[in-house]
């Protein structure tokens, strides 16, 4: 494996992040709702599962008693 020096590593690393296609200010905010969006439907989602076990479970511990 070659060694690379330094100067030519950081070089490498400014010709790849020229390559890289950034997204615009639009596509930032429209994916920051879409996560906003997603995380609060499955939070809610998983509350209503695990609301709808504790309620078995509880019922399940009546009859035990």
């Amino acid at each position: 494996m070659a060694k690379t020096s330094p100067v030519e590593f950081i070089k490498q690393v400014q010709t790849e992040t020229r390559k890289i296609a950034w997204p615009t200010r639009r596509e930032t905010i429209m994916t920051g709702v879409m996560v906003m969006i997603m995380t609060t439907l499955l939070g809610s989602f998983f509350l209503g599962i695990d609301s709808i076990f504790d309620m078995i479970v509880n019922a399940l511990l009546r009859l035990a008693q």
